[in-house]
């Protein structure tokens, strides 16, 4: 069965189509980068009517670069949460017509859960084109999904980490479309917690990639400074990144006091920094956030058993800062150590696309998990 997958949660406009559920056949993605920039966040407003205009376009160039048709699609697979309710609303929109017209079945997928399945679908980086009006298009032609989906069961009971922008979770997962969170941030998702140190240390957005090329460049020290690690209760597998944060905040600022009208102010800003300092701060920050992720996987494993009835067989991992070079190595590493596969989306797969989405969507399919035209979006996860 081809799936045509659409994703519109926050301020990318993806459209996908894939093949039994592991096959990329081509994947779009439309930025919007540059609108946001000068807000050094996303807007809603203007996220939800740029895939207004996108949306159309990006699936039309996802069904003809893989060289099929409207009419050959099995089905619509579509993320109707979470995310921003406007920019949802116009993926669900746009799913809904096309399955509607088509007389194809809907299926409604969760982007979060979805992010775990990337590591199942083959990325085509080595044939991603970058366009000039934002778009980046898988070259048309059939992939190969990096693992054999027909023995994917041989990976679960299995642990999942979710880190994202907006997201991060833990859950322990029966199969791809049975898992239950176990744990989850408490306040700021880790790429929120990136975004904004780099905007303390006057980086550019999106900040999870400049935090992470600054901390490793030559020199830099990720001991000079020792922010704290949320521990909360000893059985917790929940997370808190917003400590971390004020902490940064202070070791760049100074400690906020008191001003001549007695109003709360800091000592200095950001901007001065030196370059050594800055490099310093953004390796000692980087190392306690997944310090504080790795310290949480690690408990989850100890404990997995008792959650899941069962022995872990394999942790997947997905989302945006699963980009993030030194959690990576440290997830790669554990591995290695705990003799566990785990699986790392690639690199093109691990920001929001709708790969993913349409992945996912044939086990729910097959599941007999389909949605109706009642269909409505939802800004919190479900699990």
């Amino acid at each position: 069965m081809l799936i045509l997958g659409i994703e519109t949660s926050c301020d990318e406009t993806a459209a996908a189509v894939v093949r039994a559920g592991g096959e990329i056949l081509s994947s779009v993605v439309a930025s919007q980068h540059e609108l946001h920039e000068e807000y050094a966040g996303v807007v809603p407003e203007i996220a939800s009517r740029a895939h207004v205009e996108a949306v159309l376009p990006v699936v039309r160039r996802a069904v003809r670069g893989a060289g099929v048709t409207l009419r050959d699609l099995g089905a619509v697979a579509v993320g109707p949460r979470p995310g921003l309710v406007g920019s949802l609303l116009v993926g669900i929109s746009a799913a809904k017509g096309l399955a509607w017209s088509l007389g194809l079945p809907l299926v409604g997928v969760d982007h979060v859960h979805a992010h775990l399945y990337a590591g199942l679908l083959q990325a085509r980086d080595g044939e991603t084109e970058r366009r000039r009006d934002g778009v980046e298009a898988g070259a048309s032609g059939a992939g190969t999904s990096s693992l054999d989906l027909s023995v994917s069961s041989s990976l679960f009971p299995a642990l999942g980490l979710v880190v994202s922008g907006g997201h991060t979770s833990l859950y322990v997962m029966r199969s791809p479309i049975e898992l239950v969170r176990v744990g989850a941030t408490i306040d700021d998702a880790l790429g929120e917690a990136f975004d904004k140190a780099a905007t303390i240390l006057g980086l550019a957005q999106p900040g999870g990639p400049s935090v992470d090329r600054l901390a490793a460049m030559a020199g830099a020290d990720d001991r000079a400074v020792r922010f704290p690690i949320a521990r909360l209760s000893r059985e917790s597998l929940d997370m808190s990144f917003s400590g971390l944060k004020t902490s940064l905040l202070y070791a760049v600022r100074g400690t906020p006091g008191r001003g001549e009208q007695g109003a709360q102010g800091y000592e200095r800003s950001g901007a001065d920094l030196s370059d050594r300092e800055r490099r310093d701060l953004a390796a000692s920050f980087q190392r306690a956030a997944i310090d504080a992720v790795m310290l949480k996987v690690g408990r989850a494993l100890e404990r997995f058993e008792g959650l899941a009835g069962g022995a872990c067989r394999a942790v997947l991992t997905g989302g945006g800062v699963t980009a993030n070079s030194l959690l990576r190595a440290r997830l790669a590493a554990m591995g290695e150590e705990r003799g566990l596969r785990v699986v790392l989306p690639p690199m093109g797969l691990c920001v929001d696309n709708a790969a993913m989405i349409a992945g996912l969507a044939h086990h729910l399919h097959g599941a007999g998990r389909d949605a109706d035209l009642s269909l409505a979006p939802v800004p919190t996860t479900a699990c």
